[in-house]
């Protein structure tokens, strides 16, 4: 049909390209409009094949998240042997990388195929609570994985066992603290808006006053830069505490004419260390997957001009990943 009228090519270009008086703003509900910010006024509509790739990419790592995460809590939960306090931190993992899929993943994949947000302002503010609320659970659940490795490894026989009540313990303050932070944009201190590529929302960090930003600058603090120096400093002593009992342990073989000191015990520390890996491998890979996030937030903090539509859809996608990640790494270990 294109093919046969010469009129209607020129025309979708113009509208893909930026020619056109239309903007990516064009086809967001009226009842939505106060929530955009003009700063997205100045974009053409997307590619439509943008956000047809979008909604697939969501949508198949909804399902492998769902079936991933269902499994370690099946797993975990029913395995009696595996219902230690450790391993109730990895269960709330689970749990958390779960819900943000069950809850944050449909919704997506409608709007990508109506190509804006269509479910109202209530669902647009819904979708971004729970977008902070289990991004943050996440990341305070791997912090707290990162100091029980801290203090099984590094400290020893001297470290003060984590019991069921302190993980439990735990896990309650990693909840209210996440959504302590999640509700101060709807009591005011920022809020909630549609993301530039219309099919997802988040915090507002486009807004130029102060107080908006003060969030941003503020929740990134406590919920990013905390845990990764707290996280950093844990496993810095981890890799120096294995490295020393490796070495100690060659050296006493070399002692005694023996290829290896290997005993029950030291096969228990052995398997710490992996776990150790493995918590490691995960963190890195949950940092990798919110840093995009944060460098689009403090670049509408900081600027803003430089933010288009089409780069906000590389932080959905890298932080909706992390919820596939968890259960892959765990589940093979």
């Amino acid at each position: 049909m294109l093919a046969a009228n010469p009129v209607v090519l020129p025309q979708v270009a113009a509208l893909w390209h930026g020619t056109s008086n239309a903007t990516v703003v064009d086809r967001v509900p009226p009842e939505m409009l106060h929530l955009v910010d003009p700063h997205w006024y100045q974009y053409p509509p997307m590619n439509p094949l943008w956000h047809s790739i979008l909604g697939f990419v969501i949508g198949v790592l909804g399902f492998i998240s769902w079936m991933g995460n269902g499994v370690v809590i099946y797993i975990f939960s029913t395995t009696k042997s595996l219902r230690t306090p450790s391993n109730l931190l990895v269960v709330n993992l689970a749990f958390s990388d779960f819900l943000m899929m069950v809850i944050m993943s449909p919704p997506m994949v409608i709007n990508c195929y109506f190509e804006t947000w269509v479910l109202g302002p209530f669902m647009c503010e819904l979708y971004g609570m729970c977008g902070s609320l289990f991004g943050c659970a996440s990341i305070w659940t791997m912090t707290m994985i990162a100091l029980d490795r801290y203090n099984v490894i590094v400290k020893g026989l001297s470290a003060k066992p984590m019991t069921i009540k302190t993980a439990l313990f735990r896990i309650i303050f990693v909840w209210f603290f996440a959504l302590a932070w999640t509700l101060m944009p709807v009591f005011g201190w920022n809020r909630y808006v549609p993301e530039g590529n219309m099919t997802a929302c988040g915090t507002d960090y486009l807004t130029k006053d102060w107080l908006s930003r003060s969030y941003i600058l503020v929740y990134s603090v406590f919920v990013y830069y905390t845990p990764l120096f707290t996280i950093i400093y844990s496993y810095w002593f981890i890799v120096q505490a294995v490295a020393a009992h490796e070495r100690q342990m060659r050296e006493q073989a070399k002692k005694m004419n023996v290829a290896s000191l290997r005993s029950a015990d030291q096969a228990n520390t052995s398997a710490e260390c992996k776990l150790a890996k493995v918590a490691l491998m995960t963190i890195s890979l949950w940092f990798f997957a919110w840093t995009p996030y944060l460098v689009i937030n403090y670049m509408g903090v900081m600027e803003g001009a430089n933010i288009s539509p089409l780069a906000t859809i590389w932080g959905s996608v890298f932080a909706k990943a992390n919820a596939v990640y968890n259960p892959i790494v765990y589940g093979i270990r």
